[in-house]
């Protein structure tokens, strides 16, 4: 199952990498009932592609909605940073693999 959001990137000075898109609260509940044995201490594996950059990361729960990490590669290969607007698509990986 994967979802396709867009977002504005926020700082969060949290664990590195600091950067994050915040999937929109409507999808919470969906995400977090579709990760069901996927999930670990609240997070979730996922497969996330932004423009023509696809990594692996783990999105966590904070008020309410999932912030999904971006990773320095990422910001550098896609040129994005914090107050960008990204169009972003995350999967839950395949439990057989």
């Amino acid at each position: 199952m994967a979802w396709e959001f867009e977002a504005e990137l926020i700082e969060w000075r949290g664990p590195a990498p600091f950067v994050f898109a915040p999937l929109p609260p409507e999808l919470f509940a969906e995400v977090k009932d579709a990760a069901r044995g996927l999930m670990y201490w609240g997070q979730i594996p996922v497969i996330a592609r932004i423009g023509s950059t696809e990594f692996d990361t783990a999105m966590w729960p904070k008020d309410g909605r999932f912030l999904l990490p971006i990773k320095v590669a990422v910001q550098r290969s896609e040129r994005i940073d914090v107050g960008d607007v990204v169009t972003a698509v995350v999967r839950l990986p395949d439990e057989r693999g």
